[in-house]
């Protein structure tokens, strides 16, 4: 089949290479000229500056010009192309609601090109990114408006983990397409043919509705269940000594009913989809009058969640920030990808430059060229405290204290690395729990503290603020967007 996806993100790039692979010809279509050469090229350092996931450049270089190809101008392809799947941004707005102006000038542009097209067969437009409940029907409008003929839209939404996506573009637990006619759907089967029937993957067809909704759905419920381990088993850990983390967690999750996911508790989940999803699905249903009380309080655990480790480092380790050096080890959202979008790292910058601290010393292994973009000290001359390191060994040196806030596998042996680079008294403020013997460190003479755990200290330095200390002020627009 001739395939057009249309924009070269996260989830365009992916989906275009893994259908490259199953033999259909895939044209990747982007407005950015840089995007486009840099994949041409076939180069994993320039395909990597854009989207950086595992596998994911190898199968371009093997497949480039044979069935993927790459292009700014997708206006002699459209005649015979079978179908277009719709791969744009759609952030979020300030009041929740999900920002459309990327996806409607694609549809509108697309809508043109297809009203002039000289063949009369079927073509089917398949949103892939998430869009609202009801985007199918608005660009089916548009399509309409344009007088396109013979046409069909559908919803197919992607399921991809960031670190994993290519295995899971292979392997899928489930497809999902919402189509509304039977032709729409063969064609769909057609495009995943290695995945109907198949004795694994659920193939799931429905409205399109629903499979907008699904997706929404399951964002919402995935978050839901890192804002309950974080927001209730966390806090039972942290509150109740000799209460073990793990301990609870195998407890709880040995009940076949309640799944393992979501219990790695941590100092927040970020990424382009869990905080935008829930975000966008209050929107959609207060603007229908329902209730959304219970996803507010999922997402609001989930910010607070990002900043709190801050606060319990000045009420209960009485430390205080205020021209401190700050070690900051992990700025992309998760291992395996250099994706900042929503990062717990941002919320972690914006408190400790809140807190005045003199300095901030960070390293990750792939983000720090996106972090620079991020905190552009043109934008606010506060990110001038920002430094980049090449090592976490290279930024911890000099430091007052320590905050993990990625989950990369070199940060579980920091514990020699600490010891060679900073002498207690010193603070480690374990984010996402990497440290397997923390006890070690505190014989030392090292304070800890992590996610699911009290405070462990020396006796002697182990005590709370006597009277406390003031949560941090607020600075609006410290991260920039």
């Amino acid at each position: 089949m001739r395939i057009i996806v249309a924009g070269t993100g996260f989830v365009g790039l992916t989906h275009a290479a893994v259908c490259s692979e199953y033999g259909h010809e895939v044209h990747a279509y982007d407005i950015s000229e840089e995007r486009v050469a840099a994949y041409q090229s076939g180069e994993r350092e320039q395909i990597e500056a854009h989207v950086n996931e595992p596998g994911l450049a190898d199968i371009i270089d093997e497949n480039i010009d044979r069935y993927i190809f790459f292009t700014t101008d997708i206006e002699d392809l459209i005649d015979d192309t079978d179908v277009i799947f719709m791969c744009l941004p759609t952030p979020p707005k300030r009041d929740g609601s999900t920002d459309l102006d990327y996806y409607m000038n694609a549809a509108n542009y697309i809508a043109g090109l297809l009203a002039k097209r000289k063949t009369g067969h079927r073509v089917v437009l398949v949103n892939k990114s998430t869009v609202p409940v009801g985007t199918a029907r608005l660009l089916e409008q548009v399509l309409n408006e344009h007088g396109v003929k013979n046409f069909g839209v559908a919803s197919n939404p992607e399921f991809l983990p960031q670190g994993s996506a290519v295995e899971a573009s292979r392997k899928p637990d489930r497809v999902v397409v919402g189509a509304d006619s039977q032709a729409d759907f063969e064609l769909l089967r057609r495009v995943y043919s290695q995945f109907v029937n198949h004795v694994r993957i659920r193939y799931i067809e429905t409205t399109p509705e629903t499979a907008e909704a699904i997706k929404y759905m399951a964002n919402a419920l995935l978050l839901t269940y890192i804002s309950f381990w974080n927001g209730v088993g966390g806090r039972l850990a942290e509150t109740f000594d000799n209460t073990r983390m793990e301990d609870l967690k195998l407890g709880v999750t040995s009940d076949g009913r309640i799944s393992t996911w979501g219990s790695y508790v941590s100092n927040g989940a970020g990424g382009s989809c869990f905080g935008k999803d829930i975000q966008s699905l209050i929107y959609q249903l207060n603007r229908s009058g329902r209730s959304t009380d219970l996803l507010q309080a999922v997402y609001n655990i989930n910010e607070y969640q990002k900043t709190y480790l801050i606060d319990r480092a000045v009420h209960e380790a009485g430390f205080n920030f205020n021209n401190k050096s700050i070690a900051l080890l992990g700025l992309a959202f998760k291992k395996r990808t250099n994706d900042m979008r929503d990062s717990s790292a941002l919320k972690v910058v914006e408190s400790l430059l809140a807190r005045g601290v003199s300095s901030i010393r960070a390293y990750d292994p792939l983000a720090t060229n996106e972090a620079a973009r991020w905190f552009d000290p043109e934008q606010n001359h506060l990110f001038e405290r920002i430094s980049y390191h090449e090592t976490a060994v290279e930024a911890i040196e000099g430091s007052d204290a320590l905050f993990i806030s990625t989950d990369w596998e070199e940060f579980r042996s920091l514990a020699s690395t600490i010891r060679q680079a900073v002498k207690p008294p010193y603070l480690i403020i374990d984010g996402r729990r990497m440290i397997p013997n923390p006890d070690a460190l505190v014989e030392l003479g090292y304070q800890y503290m992590a996610v699911g755990n009290m405070l462990h200290a020396p006796d002697s330095i182990k005590k709370k603020s006597e009277n406390g200390a003031p949560a941090a002020e607020t600075v609006p627009g410290i991260v920039a967007k």
